[in-house]
């Protein structure tokens, strides 16, 4: 027999895991609602994100070097990275995921333009999913209904998962993000050619930062906040336009979005033979809020566990044996995860811990630690005397922070 794994969702999460499948000539097929889909979002990927994923240099919009760092008071610090072949990459969505989806499609995964909307599943631990579906591709209003049987299913659609939901995975907190993209006036576009700005401060973010970040011809600039304090999102974003207003000079807005962040991974990711990946489990990281490579790669991760326990698609998994995915994610990424949620509940809590936030960053030693771990996924540890020091500078941050606490 040969496996049939549905991938719904076509975002870096769910074309890293068919582009796996496919190429390993498992029977792929690969959903997706939107073909022209822009997701609202940052758009920064991390240097190893490039060559690992092997994405060519012309869906980059800028290679960013500089980073700009503005605390609640206005205090700048500048991040510079010496290295000239190390930088940010920043990206529109809409180009990255168009680029991922088609090269999934041009390996054999087969892509079908439709909007999944329920699953029969088995109570046979071998008999196949149903699939029901709306198809889109005849380009008819409505719609036409149809069904598809696999062996196994995973979820790649987002933070709104309906496959999530199908199999009852949970549910996370969540942030909000709301961002506005803007064309400014190629003068004003110069200052942003290879520099990306962070914004901390109750104005901005009752719990979160705001940003600009450069695009090829506009900046993407917005602001994230808990579910919580959801209402005052269009306060906040007003708060980002005042605090850049001088940079943003004659800009015009050209799109307005926003979109859910998950803040945890759901209780359940892997229930029978469906798995969850990216945003639809969860992961995407605090204080940095960075999601686009975790879903590349946890996408990937789960489809090299699916052609290894499925004996290159001879087979079909147990949910047992699909939790495999699920240890390996864990091992490498969890300590990743709770190591910065601890970092946001310190420094996001007030304006004067985010002060000593904007202080610290000042440091040469952090700036270094920070950006090995953010490019490359791999945090060295410091030598022991520059691990002292840089405790002891945070602790002296966070110290002089609270003493000018109102």
């Amino acid at each position: 027999m040969s496996l049939r794994v549905a991938v719904v969702g076509s975002g870096p999460a769910g074309s890293s895991t068919a582009e796996v499948l496919a190429k390993a000539g498992i029977e792929t097929y690969l959903f997706e609602r939107k073909l022209d889909n822009a997701k609202p979002c940052g758009g920064a990927i991390p240097l190893c994100m490039v060559s690992e994923f092997e994405l060519p240099p012309d869906i980059i919009d800028r290679q960013v070097r500089k980073m700009k760092m503005i605390s609640p008071s206005n205090r700048e610090v500048d991040i510079n990275l010496v290295n000239q072949d190390e930088y940010i990459g920043m990206c529109r969505r809409e180009v990255l995921d168009g680029y991922l989806r088609n090269r999934a499609a041009k390996l054999g995964a087969n892509l079908i333009n439709a909007t999944v909307n329920k699953l029969d599943i088995p109570t046979d631990k071998t008999q196949p999913y149903t699939i029901h579906y709306i198809d889109h591709s005849e380009g008819a209003a409505k719609g036409i209904a149809k069904t598809l049987k696999v062996d196994l299913i995973v979820g790649a659609d987002g933070a709104n998962s309906r496959i999530a939901k199908e199999i009852d995975a949970g549910d996370y907190n969540y942030a909000i993000a709301f961002q506005e993209r803007i064309r400014l006036p190629q003068e004003m576009m110069g200052y942003y050619e290879d520099l990306a700005e962070m914004y901390v401060g109750d104005d901005v973010s009752t719990d979160f930062y705001a940003w600009v970040f450069p695009k090829y011809d506009h900046v993407a600039v917005g602001t994230g906040t808990m579910q919580v304090h959801k209402a005052s999102i269009k306060q906040l974003q007003a708060g980002i336009r005042a605090r850049a207003a001088k940079k943003l000079v004659g800009g015009k807005i050209i799109k307005v979005e926003a979109h859910p962040i998950p803040e945890h991974p759901r209780p359940r990711r892997v229930v029978g033979r469906v798995a969850l990946v990216g945003d639809a489990a969860g992961y995407v990281t605090k204080s940095s809020g960075e999601g686009i490579y975790f879903a590349a790669k946890s996408g990937r991760m789960c489809a090299e566990t699916i052609v290894e326990i499925s004996n290159g698609g001879t087979r079909i998994p147990t949910e047992a044996e699909l939790k495999l995915y699920l240890k390996r994610w864990d091992k490498k990424y969890g300590l990743t995860y709770k190591v910065l949620d601890i970092l946001q509940r310190v420094f996001y809590r007030s304006d004067a811990t985010r002060e000593a936030f904007v202080e610290m960053c000042d440091d040469l030693d952090v700036q270094r630690l920070t950006f090995d771990s953010y490019l490359y996924k791999t945090v060295v540890p410091a030598n022991p005397i520059t691990q002292m020091k840089i405790t002891a500078k945070t602790i002296g941050s966070l110290i002089r922070g609270n003493a000018l606490a109102p």
